[in-house]
């Protein structure tokens, strides 16, 4: 199997709780929300959401007919699953970004939500979401923009070695990388992807402004500063949407889920349900189903 970077993994972690329930987040959710609603298309077939957590966000894609959420983690997509059913709409899938399970040109959306900051490998993660959206597909990403005001004031003043303004990302924690907006462009540019709109998020990300003021009144705010994306991203957050051109109508969508998977280990499609597994009939590897979640991070054992 090919050796991919690391993966940041969540498993068992309570991050929905501790960190947005509990955590004192509530402004950069609404303010996400808000961000969200502008950029997602009203309609759609099938939509990916890359780091798709517990989630969090999949409510906010109502337009869509199915949604398939992938998470590297199987107790966040646990989570997941028991806060939105067994509806046949959503589909789970644990699954390595660097090696989506999926066969190219299946999907019409894709959302990537604070996702990108832990990719140590940002290119090769973004290519693997473009190897997977048909012509004329959506794609809206959220990263962590290392041309940020504080980095842009703590570099002035002597209090961080790394410059905000160099176009190489930034890893600040292990597995937590922050990027500049001319970097991301380039690389969506390369791989075909065009900007339509760029919002900036969470402008008022202050430990002071979010205890004195009500967090709907800062999400309001911040709902008329993220419009200023298009001329500059000075803001922790930035939220992309782009687009593939269009093309004449290729083959159909398969109609079964199986039918829409490739092996991560070796790029067969389809895959034969098997014992409560999927079987690869190229390398021969199975991969595990299990309550309700299709699990490709690593193959079962003979």
């Amino acid at each position: 199997m090919t050796t991919t970077p690391p993966v940041c993994d969540y498993e068992g972690s309570d991050y929905q709780t501790s960190f947005w329930e509990q955590g004192g987040r509530a402004y950069e959710d609404r303010a996400e929300e808000i961000a969200l609603r502008r950029l997602v298309p009203t309609q759609g077939t099938l939509l990916l959401e890359l780091g798709a957590g517990a989630g969090r966000n999949t409510p906010r894609y109502p337009g869509y007919e199915r949604i398939v959420l992938l998470d590297y983690s199987r107790t966040q997509l646990q989570q997941a699953r028991a806060k939105l059913g067994d509806s046949p709409r959503y589909i789970y899938i644990a699954a390595d970004i660097y090696r989506l399970p999926f066969r190219a040109a299946l999907f019409d959306g894709a959302t990537m939500i604070r996702t990108l900051h832990h990719m140590a490998d940002a290119p090769a993660a973004l290519a693997q979401v473009r190897r997977v959206l048909a012509p004329g597909a959506t794609f809206i990403l959220e990263y962590a923009n290392k041309l940020n005001v504080k980095a842009i004031l703590r570099y002035w003043l002597g209090r961080q070695n790394w410059s905000p303004f160099s176009p190489e990302p930034v890893e600040f924690v292990k597995l937590n990388f922050d990027f500049h907006p001319a970097a991301i462009r380039r690389w969506l540019a390369e791989l075909g992807f065009i900007p339509q709109k760029t919002l900036t998020v969470s402008h008022f990300r202050l430990g002071l402004l979010k205890r004195w003021l009500p967090a709907g009144f800062l999400a309001a705010l911040d709902g008329l500063a993220q419009l200023t994306g298009d001329w500059w991203q000075i803001t922790p957050s930035v939220f992309i949407k782009s687009t593939l051109p269009a093309a004449a109508a290729g083959e159909p969508r398969p109609a079964s889920v199986l039918d829409w998977f490739q092996c991560p280990a070796c790029g067969q499609t389809p895959l034969h349900s098997q014992d409560d597994a999927l079987h690869c009939s190229g390398c021969g590897q199975n991969w595990a189903y299990r309550d309700g979640i299709y699990d490709f991070r690593d193959p079962l054992s003979a």
